[in-house]
């Protein structure tokens, strides 16, 4: 089991597939940059290149429209190890007839090559993402995917910067320079592939519709099925919008706003491709391990205010032009811009990866291909609106750039506001993020061992403050329906998060039987669902510290729906602002400690047959030892 992120860089299962891909995208961008050295190399007029830099975005794209569902029927129905190997092995034919147009000069074969990359890609982009919770552990998808547009956000830069230099370091053996490098590396990419282990398919009986107008409009509606998937499939979406408008426009403000030479168009991507991969890299940090959309409001908003903040450095034209890297870092409020170039990639970097993962870990795994290829259709359309905007708004509407950067990041928090709005447990997650991160230091032991990757759990646990349905629910990489006494269940603004967490409210059979009945009931049926529900079988809030004894509602509950019980147990809480060791006015202030260190602690699964509320608390008792 890997404890960090960077050990599944060790490991077969993920190793191979993440160098794959990484592969792909750098030898994709050293192709489509080399395209540009050689119309320079060749001295083709401007018009001439401007006719490239349009035509190539749309040719690259073209297929993501007309091959997406097909591409995530196929993704859906092969061995995933052996499509990755038949799309490298595309890869080695598409550069060999690249190879071809750069020896022999001729552009309309490197167009045609242009295409077909764009169609291997399109075929590659669902099995990218399905792959990875075949392989991962739920409690892995996040720094997995992390991983993965790390290595994405950096192969892109490097290659556009190698791809950038071949003609102009190769100089008259530039073509055979650009034709060797692009087949090397789709030869090594199909050799590393051959290294990826066995991932079956999610649905190996499925027929292929190659209609692709029916099936587009199949697999679209298939990713808008489940509303939380929907909005983050939305999310996704935007976060290409936001990328093709920022890199869109960054050679022409590097040059006009910042007064820089081609190099430092290059050093500005490098510092929104690096944030976007130090972002990417500290979500599974940030989140200890779960899949925490609570992250995704914090990109959001931290993407607009560093896009303020970039408009506000630099809104007019630089004092002076031509400067290179060096010089741009000595002129006044240079490193405002750079801060904020990095901050924007580093949010965003929080922003799209728990999307990724909330997606895998919500959908079917028979459906994942095709909702990964509804995906893509959408992000095309979204990147294409993107760059007709970016257009309009300069052309017809006269923005500068500092501009367009303004008004993206007002639609950036009006969009985001507009989908935490529609779908609130993203923001609910933001706010039980902000409570358990910034109170405590969670010590978690057995989560990963204990915890079921799948399938209806009961988990009971001692009852220690009002904290303890979030503390448990940010150390549990699966979503947990918790049952909590109804007076604790209205507790203003916790009662938001509760009820937008899908908790059960339940009280004693002497004070609302059927409020009781229908606790039961529902917890039943989320059992059934295959959901893992968290019950706290003390029935209140210990007020000595000490656990008292079980009742037998979790007798009940296996009676009627025998699945297996988790014991856990939190460690550290007694002394929280938040138990009942103070009075209500002693609970008003801080903490004693701040961020103190809490104990989340779980063992092996018991038997339903063999579990009892005696035994349990037992259990749990010894789980928490005195660590009260």
């Amino acid at each position: 089991m890997a404890h960090n992120q960077f050990d599944l860089l060790k490991q077969r299962r993920f190793a191979p597939f993440f160098l794959t891909q990484a592969l792909g995208a750098f030898n994709d961008n050293v192709y489509r940059q080399a395209i540009i050295g050689l119309l320079f190399w060749l001295g083709v007029s401007g018009e001439q290149r401007t006719l490239y830099t349009n035509l190539a975005p749309a040719l690259f794209i073209a297929p993501y429209f007309l091959f997406s569902a097909t591409a995530g029927q196929i993704a859906e129905k092969l061995e995933k190890s052996r499509l990755i190997r038949i799309t490298t092995t595309m890869e080695i034919v598409i550069m060999s007839l690249a190879a071809i147009g750069f020896l022999t000069q001729n552009m309309v074969v490197l167009l045609v090559a242009l295409f077909c990359t764009g169609l291997q890609s399109t075929l590659f982009g669902p099995v990218k993402y399905s792959i990875l919770p075949s392989v991962l552990k739920p409690e892995e998808l996040t720094g997995g995917n992390g991983l993965v547009e790390m290595g994405t956000s950096i192969s892109i830069l490097l290659g556009m910067i190698l791809g950038g230099l071949i003609f102009k370091l190769a100089g008259d053996q530039g073509p055979v320079v650009a034709a060797t490098a692009i087949v090397a590396l789709a030869v090594t990419g199909n050799l590393v592939s051959r290294a990826i282990p066995r991932a079956e398919a999610g649905a190996p009986e499925l027929k292929v519709n190659w209609n692709p107008i029916p099936e587009s409009i199949a697999v679209l509606r298939l990713a808008r099925k489940q509303l939380a998937v929907r909005n983050a499939i939305l999310g996704v979406s935007w976060f290409w919008f936001i990328g093709t408008v920022l890199t869109a426009q960054l050679p022409t403000y590097a040059e006009v706003n910042l007064g820089g030479s081609e190099t430092l168009y290059l050093f500005a991507l490098a510092l929104f491709s690096i944030g976007t991969g130090a972002g990417s890299m500290l979500c599974e940090r940030l989140s200890a391990r779960t899949v925490e959309i609570g992250l995704v409001p914090l990109g959001a908003f931290g993407i607009s205010a560093f896009m303020v903040d970039l408009y506000f450095a630099r809104s007019g034209l630089p004092a002076a032009t031509g400067l290179d890297v060096g010089a741009f870092l000595q002129q006044p409020g240079s490193w405002r811009i750079v801060i904020d170039l990095v901050g924007i990639g580093v949010f965003a970097g929080f922003f799209v990866v728990p999307l990724f993962a909330l997606m895998q870990s919500r959908t079917p795994k028979q459906e994942i291909s095709r909702v990964i290829a509804g995906m893509n259709i959408q992000n095309a359309a979204f990147i294409v609106l993107a760059a007709a905007l970016g257009i309009i708004v300069q052309r017809f509407l006269g923005w500068n750039i500092p501009q367009v950067f303004l008004a993206l990041a007002i639609a950036n928090a009006l969009v985001a506001i507009w989908i935490f709005t529609i779908v609130p447990e993203f923001l609910m997650r933001f706010l039980s993020w902000v409570f358990v991160r910034g109170l405590y230091r969670l010590r978690l032991e057995g989560i990963e061992r204990h915890i079921p990757d799948e399938g209806p759990a009961l988990i009971v646990c001692n009852h220690v403050s009002y904290m303890d349905a979030l503390i448990l629910s940010a150390s549990i990489p699966r979503p947990v329906r918790f049952v909590m006494y109804y007076r604790i269940f209205n507790i203003p603004v916790m009662s938001w998060i509760f009820r937008t967490a899908k908790a059960i409210p339940i009280a004693g059979a002497r004070e609302n039987p059927e409020l009781m009945q229908r606790a039961f009931d529902e917890i039943d049926a989320a059992l059934a669902d295959g959901q893992i529900v968290g019950i706290f079988p003390e029935g209140a809030l210990t007020r000595d510290g000490d656990i008292a004894a079980f009742k037998s509602g979790v007798e009940r509950i296996l009676e009627r729906r025998p699945v297996p019980v988790i014991p856990m147990a939190l460690r550290g809480m007694w002394s929280s602002m938040w138990s009942h060791r103070d009075s209500r006015m002693g609970r008003m202030r801080v903490p004693r400690r701040f961020r103190a260190s809490v104990g989340v602690v779980a063992d092996a699964a018991i038997d339903p047959s063999a579990a009892d509320a005696r035994m349990l608390e037992a259990h749990v008792r010894t789980l928490r030892g005195d660590a009260a």
